[in-house]
């Protein structure tokens, strides 16, 4: 868990006073919401468990009284400073109940580059991944999944980045504490509103 301290310390460092403040606000998922995740997906990394114990989602997230949209994560859109929230354990479970198909992209001989060749041709299937991400203007522009099923090239638990228009999947990490490190390793630039 020394990865997800680290990631925490130098996120609260990185958020504005005000994103500090309602993120603050935010608890960890319940021993039982956890133990649905681990059950319907045994390979769930131990960082994103521990992530979710400390808090469970930024994303429209209701905690008691005070509801908070605070993006706490990113990706390589735009050079690292496109920001993402993190789902709920019962928003991740929800999402991921849906096949994300990608055979329709590979369907265009000019468009071989819209899914990364680590990634199953078939698609992402129920069960055999984690939509844990959503980019800031509530996911339509790009998502991140925790693949659990990758093609002979790819490795289990690889990143994947979904974004729309062209659509494209692509690995960004093969681990999601390599994604994690990543974001620390790149100062959170995806908070800094000034790049």
């Amino acid at each position: 868990m020394d990865l997800v301290n680290r990631f925490l310390n130098g996120l609260k460092a990185a958020l504005s006073t005000e994103e500090l403040e309602a993120l603050n606000t935010a608890w960890g998922a319940t021993k039982e919401d956890i133990d649905t995740l681990r059950a319907e997906y045994p390979n769930c990394p131990e960082s994103l468990i521990g992530l979710l114990e400390s808090m469970d989602g930024t994303y429209w997230r209701n905690y008691g009284e005070k509801e908070i949209t605070v993006c706490i994560l990113g990706s390589d859109v735009e050079e690292g400073r496109y920001p993402y929230y993190l789902l709920s354990t019962q928003q991740m479970l929800e999402s991921s109940k849906e096949e994300e198909d990608v055979s329709y992209l590979l369907e265009y001989e000019d468009d071989e580059d819209a899914v990364d060749s680590k990634i199953n041709p078939e698609g992402l299937f129920p069960g055999k991944y984690i939509h844990f991400s959503d980019c800031m203007n509530n996911g339509g522009t790009s998502r991140l999944y925790i693949d659990f099923n990758p093609s002979d090239e790819g490795v289990c638990g690889q990143i994947v980045r979904f974004l729309h228009d062209p659509d494209e999947y692509e690995v960004i990490a093969n681990s999601f504490d390599e994604y994690l490190q990543g974001l620390l390793d790149g100062g959170f630039v995806f908070l800094n509103e000034e790049e």
